[in-house]
């Protein structure tokens, strides 16, 4: 019952906070899933991440779902697709009725012009984290070759994010993974694995 709990209120804050859609609720999910619950590592979270942006639909709830069905079978899915969306479905509630009163007020045309570069510190800050991270993976030649090639196909050739990262989930899967052989002696003798 605490999980469903922690579920809950892990995703109802990132829904809440959230402003502006997917994009901007990356940042805030890996804080609660990653930093402050520690349900996985930056690695795990990253490869939910690429999995989701391979699929239709907004980001958040599929993130929501999977991590929450990971963590908590099906009532997880559901508890965790039910705090991400609510939020949201509250404040639309709220604010619809508001809003059109004061959607010509310089100051609610300011607020919501500020929220774009907020968005853009968080997503970098998330990216950079990424790359950081990198270095203990592929090493920062390899990394900074596949962002440059990645960046290269989608913006010169239009090409979509989508197939972009389904194509490197799929080379990741079919490329074997190098790793060190390891050897254990076994009646005097070496064996290697």
């Amino acid at each position: 019952m605490k999980l469903q709990r922690n579920l809950f209120i892990a995703f109802f804050r990132s829904g809440l906070l959230g402003f502006g859609g997917g994009p901007s609720a990356i940042p805030l999910v890996h804080k609660e899933v990653v930093g402050t619950f520690k349900w996985m590592n930056d690695q795990e979270f990253s490869d939910i991440l690429a999995l989701a942006n391979t699929l239709p639909g907004p980001i958040a709830t599929k993130m929501a779902g999977y991590i929450g069905y990971r963590l908590g079978g099906t009532m997880g899915m559901i508890n965790a697709i039910l705090a991400t969306v609510l939020p949201t479905i509250l404040m639309m509630l709220v604010l619809l009725t508001s809003f059109n009163q004061f959607k010509n007020n310089p100051r609610v045309q300011g607020m919501t012009g500020a929220v774009v570069p907020i968005v853009g510190v968080m997503m970098g800050t998330l990216t950079w984290e990424f790359l950081k991270k990198s270095k203990n993976g592929w090493g920062w030649k390899k990394g900074f070759l596949l962002l440059a090639g990645s960046f290269i196909v989608m913006e010169i050739f239009h090409v979509h994010p989508g197939i972009v990262v389904g194509v490197l989930l799929i080379a990741a899967l079919v490329i074997p993974d190098k790793k060190e052989k390891m050897e254990f002696p076994i009646n005097e003798k070496s064996e290697s694995l």
